[in-house]
């Protein structure tokens, strides 16, 4: 049986990595293999361009030349990790998927969409999330969060844009939970941490009911 494949998506600083850690162990509890995976990066090759991308060195190439570096590194990151994962039926949680370039380099870079939607054909192909979860915080918040988060060191080549870039990517990603509801969930990720990660999990429970998947040693999550 094929593993079930959910992504987590949202501005920076809205919980995505912390939630997917908790989703995973909870998973794991009922035995379900979980591999717990971040884009970009994820595999060899993938986190190789995350350094180039996050380092800003690509960022005078433009959004349309980064939209490709990403689209790199999630072909390698599905062809190494996702897809063999799920064929084996372990559950891939991934913080970041393909609604990110959707947001980042489509909505708030200005790529056409055309050429988002083509990337997205080629490489991702019918390998598309199950369900995702789009955690929101206001911008101004998001930004606070994330500062806090990585204390001395300095900001990535994301974190580093104007308030008004994340403002832009939040109103994308809402777009995108008002566009796809029977895909994307939308979390109000400003509530207390415990009850965003009970609603996460009960809304797991509700599609895809954990406690039915076959038991599963392999892909623990990392």
């Amino acid at each position: 049986m094929r593993g079930r494949f959910i992504t987590f998506e949202g501005g920076e600083g809205t919980g995505k990595s912390t939630h997917a850690a908790r989703l995973a162990e909870r998973l794991k509890s009922f035995g379900v293999g979980v591999h717990q995976t971040r884009e970009p990066g994820g595999s060899l090759g993938a986190e190789i361009i995350r350094y180039v991308i996050l380092s800003g060195v690509a960022k005078p190439l433009g959004a349309e030349a980064e939209a490709v570096l990403f689209a790199a590194a999630r072909n390698d990151h599905l062809d190494t990790v996702i897809r063999p994962a799920l064929q084996r039926g372990v559950w891939v949680l991934c913080d970041r998927f393909a609604d990110s370039t959707r947001v980042y380099q489509g909505v708030a870079g200005n790529v056409d969409p055309r050429s988002i939607r083509a990337l997205e054909r080629i490489v991702v192909g019918d390998t598309k999330p199950d369900l995702t979860f789009i955690l929101d915080v206001p911008a101004a918040e998001g930004m606070k969060r994330a500062a806090m988060r990585r204390g001395a060191s300095g900001a990535d080549r994301f974190e580093d844009e104007a308030l008004a870039f994340h403002e832009k990517l939040r109103d994308g990603f809402l777009m995108l939970a008002a566009n796809e509801p029977s895909r994307c969930v939308l979390i109000d990720a400003t509530a207390p941490r415990d009850d965003v990660a009970e609603q996460i999990w009960r809304t797991v429970n509700e599609r895809f009911d954990p406690s039915t998947a076959p038991a599963h040693l392999e892909g623990a999550a990392s």
